[in-house]
């Protein structure tokens, strides 16, 4: 045994021995196998940068470093010819996005867990090794300064909250499912989860429920929306379909200037068909203004269009775009052409008798939309174009077609005025804003005078009682000046231009036929009116549009939801009434009713009629 201990302690004292000597050897050669490289990295060393040394050095190393003077010479080439310069890379890019740099240490970012370490007061110190940094977004700076945010996320944060209205967000695809008989899959919903209150019509109810004001566009202070009130809507959502009012009343007054300027009852007046020809081409423009708008409303949300169908006075409004259309085939100026071709006719009524079998089904069916409930004076605009296209037919020279149309608006036209006439109880009072559409009464009865002489050929016996009808009307409305005024502006006051431009265009047909000064000076009266009030519109539609930009507010008539209004809560006391409240309130009925004695209507509190009431 004591030779295996002598043994290695030999080769204890060989080892040091052969180290002592490559260490002389490498100071005296100056270090040659340590490379330049590494010489320069130990030189430009960062403090606490890639350091390999996970713990303090031991107490026993430090005993043995300060008992010998040639280690601490040495140390520094011999920890830099040992030294490994490693770099942890991760192995994929998740790893640098589950490590989050939350504290930073002699400016280099380092884990959460790192972090923890390296500040709590543990004595070892924290082993710290470069991490990649994350690659974050620097927004661009255009060439004026501005800073163009490109980031990929920036989708997340777009408004969805009109996709329930757009036709390509999902909302076609799942009424193309409910036809072919399927249930639509769930999705996920953005913005006010919408999309079931989208996938069928509203009832009629709920438009008179959460509707009020002009044209019922007003929502009541207990309604909600199922679009955002706290921002301006995109422009097609504002647009409603009752903008072809204005195209009615440019129109017709090209129609107006043409008869003024043909008619030999007018002579005197020296008017030139050249004012006919620019009305012409301006409501040639603003037609085609008008269609383009709102066939991108269709094409883009075809949602708000279906809402305004269903609403039960702007449904008339569809008639307006085919009647406007007859209105130019009318009005078109002897310069361009005086005979026109039949196909147009054709094709402008087809719509127009789709139109008719829809809402005059709905009229006779008797169900929520029946015309005791939904009758008011837009009503007329599904009237009159039959008479309109009746006009035009017999224009052509067409007889069938023009007699047919007639015959359906008269008997509508008969039943639509005796309704409207006798306002049921049932019937909510009109607000103020709509009783310029009173002068629709109007429009029907002048236009049929005129489609009735043009199919019998003369402004015969026929023609004059619906004249004198609509002559009548109109003197009635107009005397009532406090039933026009005390409203602010809206687009239903062009709903009565162009019934008071068709009274005019009448009273010029009249004064052909029967031709005094009185007839002549009816024509100037009416046309004059009817041109003034056409341009002060104008004028005022294009301050509202352009300066005020009021025009067109949010249309919040296409936005009510399924939702009910909201009970009000009831007092306690008047929830539990007692025994004198309900007599009261039965003799109040009594009183009100007058239908049975005042003393047989408060019933006794033991219910006989012997004992007193208590």
């Amino acid at each position: 045994m004591n030779i295996q201990v002598q043994r290695e302690s030999n080769n204890t004292f060989l080892r040091s021995s052969m180290e002592n000597n490559i260490n002389i050897e490498i100071s005296e050669q100056g270090s040659p196998e340590v490379p330049s490289l590494i010489r320069y990295i130990s030189s430009s060393e960062v403090a606490g940068f890639d350091t390999a040394d996970s713990q303090l050095p031991s107490a026993s190393a430090q005993g043995s470093e300060a008992n010998s003077p040639t280690r601490q010479h040495d140390e520094p080439i011999v920890i830099n010819h040992q030294r490994k310069y490693s770099i942890s890379m991760p192995l994929s890019s998740e790893e640098v996005q589950l490590q989050p740099m939350d504290t930073k240490k002699d400016g280099i970012p380092i884990s959460s867990s790192q972090s923890g370490t390296a500040s709590s007061n543990h004595p070892q110190a924290s082993k710290c090794y470069s991490q990649p940094m994350p690659k974050c977004h620097v927004p661009q700076e255009a060439d004026n300064g501005v800073k163009i945010n490109n980031h990929p996320g920036i989708k997340d944060f777009k408004d969805k909250r009109f996709d329930s209205f757009k036709t390509w967000s999902g909302r076609l695809e799942r009424q193309l499912t409910i036809l072919r008989g399927k249930s639509p899959r769930a999705t996920a919903q953005d913005g006010n989860n919408n999309s079931k209150s989208t996938d069928r019509p509203l009832p009629v109810d709920r438009y008179f429920d959460a509707l009020e004001g002009p044209e019922l566009e007003t929502l009541k202070a207990s309604e909600e929306t199922v679009l955002p009130q706290d921002k301006q809507w995109p422009f097609l959502l504002r647009f409603p379909i009752s903008s072809f009012g204005i195209c009615l009343g440019v129109s017709s007054q090209a129609i107006l200037w043409k008869a003024l300027a043909t008619s030999p009852s007018t002579q005197f007046l020296h008017i030139s068909l050249k004012v006919n020809l620019i009305l012409w081409f301006i409501s040639i423009a603003l037609v085609i203004t008008v269609f383009t708008i709102y066939l991108l409303k269709i094409i883009l949300y075809f949602e708000a269009v279906h809402r305004e169908y269903y609403h039960p006075i702007r449904v008339n409004f569809f008639f307006a775009p085919w009647i406007a259309l007859l209105f130019l085939a009318i009005g078109v100026p002897p310069s361009v052409t005086k005979d026109l071709h039949h196909a147009p006719w054709y094709i402008l009524m087809t719509p127009i008798l789709c139109l008719e079998l829809k809402i005059y089904g709905q009229w006779m069916s008797g169900g929520q939309r029946r015309l005791s409930k939904v009758a008011n004076p837009t009503n007329h605009l599904s009237i009159v174009g039959n008479f309109v296209g009746a006009l035009l037919g017999a224009s052509m020279g067409l007889k069938e077609g023009p007699i047919f149309f007639f015959a359906i608006g008269l008997a509508h036209y008969i039943v639509m005025f005796v309704t409207l006439y006798q306002r049921l109880p049932t019937n909510e009072t009109l607000p103020k804003e709509l009783h310029p559409v009173f002068f629709l009464f109007v429009a029907a009865p002048s236009v049929a005078s005129m489609a009735w002489a043009n199919i019998q050929g003369s402004f015969d016996y026929g023609s004059r009682i619906a004249y004198f009808i609509a002559l009548f009307l109109y003197f009635s409305l107009a005397v009532r000046i406090n039933f026009f005024r005390g409203f602010i502006f809206s687009l239903a006051w062009w709903a009565y231009t162009f019934p008071m431009t068709g009274a005019a265009i009448a009273t010029v047909r009249y004064s052909n036929q029967v031709t005094n000064p009185v007839t002549k000076t009816l024509c100037v009266i009416l046309s004059l009116i009817s041109t003034l009030i056409v341009i002060a519109l104008l004028v005022s539609t294009i301050l509202h549009a352009f300066v005020f930009k009021n025009l067109f507010p949010n249309d919040l008539a296409i936005a009510i939801s399924y939702r009910k209004r909201r009970p009000q809560k009831k007092w306690l006391g008047l929830r539990y009434r007692s025994h004198d409240s309900k007599e009261i309130e039965n003799y109040l009925k009594c009183v009100n009713s007058d239908k049975i004695d005042l003393e047989a209507s408060t019933p006794l509190p033991d219910g006989t009629e012997d004992s007193p009431s208590i």
